[in-house]
């Protein structure tokens, strides 16, 4: 892609496209320049939305980004708004045919840049911090109103102990009503110990009810102590005689794990111990255009320094799955990739439903069409890098380079499994304005559009709507890439200085409710 001259209306991805994306509203009548002459409006069409500068006859494919979005589903004439009336997704590859790519993409490494450090917290596995917290994590939905009383007594901690970011309540609506070691059982053991043990948390309380299928001895057992890890403090609500005093025994754990919490230190560390996780939520027509390449470009120049990048959302990547294999390092990635698409084409399919069922009525309303287009642009977070590992929802991302994570697209459920991964930094691009964060993990968010950062500008960090000024993606990237290195070293995100993520921790819970 090349940046829009100054009083272009539109902007071509790719040679081959058929369309090219209006940068303003485009009036009914209007002429305008496009690569393949002047066309003609005939019907309005939105700032983010898709122009034809091509006909196109019922059935024939229709591109962008140079590759297939969809199929025509009526005539299609030079200047026609092209969106859901007369577009649909088309047949994506068969899966075999894919893996036979595997690896087709990938080229010589990039010379190592020169090295650069951030300020992090050195852990005792060699982990980096990017914040400093403790946690009191419930096993249970029932033992939730404790941990969040326990935070509660807190809440100023930083105040009194300034070393220490916050004690979090890690609490969520399940623990019990499960298959006892069943998928969803286990699931959950993985996310709670992958937030307890993660580098931004210097300690952890354990809160359990007594009687849930997620016992809290069994998940310190299976989970959370070993040679190298003390068993945590665990207090179970039944044995300590009620709410009030299982609150008053946790609040007294967190206490004596504060002085060593506080006497932890920011020390320069290398770019290679970060590992930052992406997701994009309420995405539009210019997502694919001006956050998530400069994103992807941000990733790119972090995986040179050594560091790891986190790409998930299975459900929107479909369509895209061609551009993952074909750099995958091995081909048994490519097929695991794959089997993970597999696998939500069929989960779905048993609901009656289908990964078509994306985009949601924002991002159509914001320009995209269809799931192919929405993944095309959606994969362009994870830049160019080698795909180095294909793992399941919460399990380690270790690199260097890209690690693809089986998540659902849902944000707060999606992030809760990179987190879980052990990502230190979320990097976050949206275009219809989603407002999320986390607590436990600085989150940076990047607007599509100058005009979104402008009209929600506590909430969005980054402006990326510049490259539809002009800045090449390569100096936006850049850019990102210098601010979460400020991040990571403490700089506060526009989400954590308005207190965001007390609710998005969200583990995913795919199994029976008995």
């Amino acid at each position: 892609m090349t940046a829009p001259a100054p009083s272009a209306t539109v902007l071509r991805l790719h040679p081959d496209d058929d369309v090219v994306i209006a940068l303003e509203a485009l009036a009914p009548g209007a002429e305008v320049a496009t690569p393949d002459g002047p066309v003609t409006v005939v019907a309005g069409v939105p700032a983010g939305h898709k122009l034809a500068v091509r006909a196109l006859a019922p059935g024939a494919p229709v591109r962008r980004y140079g590759h297939v979005i969809g199929a025509a589903t009526a005539p299609i004439r030079p200047g026609d708004h092209v969106h859901t009336h007369n577009l649909s997704a088309a047949l994506a590859p068969r899966a075999e045919d894919l893996v036979a790519e595997a690896g087709a993409d990938l080229g010589a490494p990039p010379p190592a840049p020169a090295p650069r450090t951030f300020d992090g917290f050195l852990r005792a596995d060699g982990r980096a911090g990017t914040r400093n917290h403790l946690a009191v994590l419930s096993t249970v939905n029932c033992s939730a109103s404790v941990c969040g009383m326990v935070a509660d007594r807190f809440r100023d901690v930083a105040r009194h102990h300034p070393g220490v970011d916050g004690v979090l309540a890690f609490t969520h609506r399940s623990g019990c009503g499960m298959v006892a070691d069943g998928d969803a059982h286990r699931l959950l053991e993985r996310v709670l110990a992958g937030h307890a043990l993660h580098p931004n948390v210097a300690g952890y309380v354990v809160v359990g009810l007594g009687c849930e299928v997620n016992q809290p001895v069994a998940l310190v057992d299976r989970r959370l102590a070993g040679p190298r890890a003390p068993r945590p403090p665990v207090i179970t609500i039944q044995e300590a005689g009620g709410t009030l005093r299982a609150a008053e025994a946790a609040v007294r754990e967190v206490a004596r794990l504060l002085p060593a919490a506080a006497a932890a230190r920011r020390t320069p560390l290398p770019l290679s111990k970060l590992v930052l996780a992406t997701n994009c939520g309420g995405s539009d027509g210019y997502s694919g255009i001006t956050a998530n390449p400069a994103l992807g470009v941000a990733v790119d120049l972090l995986v040179r320094h050594g560091g790891t990048a986190i790409l998930g959302e299975t459900t929107e990547i479909h369509g895209a799955e061609r551009l993952l294999v074909r750099r995958a390092v091995r081909p048994d990635l490519a097929r695991r990739l794959l089997q993970h698409v597999a696998w939500w084409r069929a989960h779905l399919g048993a609901a009656s439903a289908s990964l078509d069922e994306n985009p949601s009525p924002g991002n159509r309303a914001g320009g995209i069409t269809t799931i192919l287009e929405k993944a095309l642009g959606g994969v362009a977070k994870g830049g160019r890098a080698p795909l180095v590992d294909v793992v399941e929802y919460g399990e380690p991302a270790v690199g260097p380079g890209l690690v693809y994570m089986d998540t659902p697209g849902f944000d707060p459920v999606s992030v809760t499994g990179m987190i879980a991964g052990g990502a230190n930094l979320v990097a976050f691009t949206t275009g219809r304005g989603s407002v999320f964060g986390t607590r436990i993990v600085p989150t940076l968010k990047l607007a599509t559009t100058s005009a979104l950062y402008r009209r929600m500008p506590d909430d969005m960090d980054v402006d990326c709507g510049v490259v539809l000024e002009g800045t090449p993606l390569e100096e936006l990237g850049a850019a990102i890439l210098d601010r979460l290195v400020e991040v990571a070293s403490g700089r506060t995100t526009k989400s954590e200085a308005l207190g965001l993520g007390a609710e998005e921790f969200a583990p995913w819970l795919p199994g029976p409710v008995v």
